[in-house]
């Protein structure tokens, strides 16, 4: 089966991190087996289709290797530039276009702030020595003549955290800032900020338990594997983990279960409550509104309950995370879930290990996993907490209190709304904060981002619909899980 992405970069990433995990499976991952990946992906007959020449794709190639194996491990983040690959987009900023009518209203120059806009010969111009790029001329132009352009990078960071190096006019990432959301990396057209990758980490692990003889070893795997594949469906994924070497796959979802019954439970104790199952929205939080970081719910992510629950079975299980998120590499190293987490891939890296491995998906029966009720995979959406939440109040019994939700699509929302919250003004008393717009089902590591595969995720989330949260918690305990 070829996968079929988005762009041009993720299939670049993908044949990357599959000969790195085809090296990592054979134990040839030598210094200088992985300095022939560049020329195994672009022979010396092949012609440039990126950049000037092949030499500088091959280098390009080499910086993406060293990212599949770990990246610079003198830099925490678990995002990083390419400086090599970074086309330094040059960018005018605010532009007058050639669909300036000339009007008499002047609606650009009497908006801005600066007296920036003069009109002259019957067209807007803008002095670049006066403009502060406040945007107030494109949004009074009658016309929209008046655009902001801005670098792809900067315009995808709702934080902040990218900058331009005003000496090499590379962009730069600003830790203090960075989120590890990841929208960065998915909109760079070329592909020159990247994700560190344990996908050889979570190969080792596998491998090293000598057929989960030594131990088990055990992938938890985000509800969002339902908007992955169009042609596939999540059993045959559930049986391809177990065909990689996995002693048991278990579903977040079902981890997502217990965190809507313990978070309703919370909110009702502390009457205003902010979700931690995103660990971009936490560390936003945290970073920015220190006054509201004090009423994050003291609940683990899904995927770290998911891993408390196997290890209070498995003293010795380990545990490998899957989804489509760059923040929960993060949450796997500087957070609590390092401690029951071991590392956490993304499904674009899970799809180069299939690949690599020979596994594949098409050819599988598949196995069933139903241990979740379609609350707890409905986490992966936008909204889908929330609606838990509320089910879990309902199935407390309690009829008192009254859940006032608000549901945040993308960082920019849940800027706004902890804005409102520091300050005072918010009249909702829960957020459920999602940095990703659409939810992790718009994940910026996901195989792709089509409505089709949305559709897709919708017929899974309603698999057993029937079950009740309570009774996917009740299965915590049984003696057959």
């Amino acid at each position: 089966m070829k996968p079929i992405f988005d762009t041009d970069v993720q299939e670049l990433k993908y044949k990357v991190l599959k000969e790195v995990a085809a090296l990592a499976l054979e134990d040839e991952l030598t210094p200088q087996n992985t300095m022939s990946i560049a020329e195994k992906i672009i022979p010396d007959d092949a012609k440039p289709t990126m950049r000037c020449c092949i030499y500088k794709e091959r280098a390009i190639i080499n910086q993406r290797v060293k990212l599949a194996l770990g990246g610079n491990p003198r830099n925490p983040n678990v995002v990083e530039v390419l400086p090599i690959a970074c086309d330094e987009c040059p960018v005018d900023g605010i532009t007058v276009t050639q669909a300036c009518r000339g009007c008499i209203a002047h609606h650009c120059m009497n908006a801005c702030p600066k007296n920036a806009i003069t009109i002259v010969n019957r067209h807007a111009t803008i002095d670049k020595t006066k403009c502060v790029e406040c945007g107030r001329c494109a949004q009074a132009c009658s016309y929209g003549a008046i655009l902001k352009l801005e670098r792809p990078c900067i315009k995808a960071c709702k934080t902040k955290a990218i900058s331009i190096d005003p000496d090499t006019q590379k962009a730069a990432i600003k830790l203090s800032k960075c989120v590890s959301c990841g929208a960065c990396v998915y909109q760079c057209p070329f592909g020159a900020i990247s994700d560190k990758s344990y996908l050889t980490k979570a190969i080792q692990i596998v491998k090293e338990s000598f057929d989960n003889k030594v131990y088990h070893t055990y992938a938890v795997v985000a509800p969002s594997i339902g908007a992955q594949y169009a042609n596939i469906t999540t059993d045959q994924v559930m049986e391809g983990l177990l065909k990689l070497g996995f002693y048991r796959v278990e579903e977040a979802a079902w981890g997502a279960d217990a965190v809507a019954y313990n978070e309703a439970k919370e909110l009702v104790e502390e009457g205003f409550l902010t979700s931690s199952c995103c660990p971009a929205f936490v560390s936003l939080t945290q970073k920015n509104y220190p006054t509201v970081a004090v009423h994050t719910s003291h609940n683990p992510s899904p995927m770290a309950m998911m891993a408390q629950a196997i290890r209070k079975k498995d003293p010795t299980a380990e545990i490998v995370f899957i989804g489509p998120c760059i923040a929960k590499k993060f949450e796997t190293l500087y957070t609590e879930a390092k401690n029951v987490v071991n590392c956490a891939i993304t499904f674009l890296e899970m799809q180069a290990w299939f690949d690599a491995a020979g596994v594949d998906l098409s050819a599988l029966k598949g196995v069933q996993l139903t241990k979740s009720s379609s609350y707890g995979r409905g986490f992966a959406r936008c909204g889908g907490l929330g609606d838990a939440v509320a089910e879990a109040i309902k199935e407390m019994g309690n009829t008192e209190f009254e859940l006032r939700a608000l549901t945040c699509n993308g960082l920019a929302e849940c800027n706004a709304a902890l804005l409102r919250a520091s300050k005072g003004l918010l009249k909702e008393n829960f957020i459920e904060g999602m940095a990703c717009d659409g939810g992790c089902i718009g994940g910026p590591a996901c195989l792709s981002h089509s409505q089709k595969n949305k559709l897709q995720f919708a017929k899974y989330e309603k698999l057993d619909k029937e079950k009740t949260i309570v009774d996917a918690i009740g299965q915590f305990d049984s003696p057959d899980n």
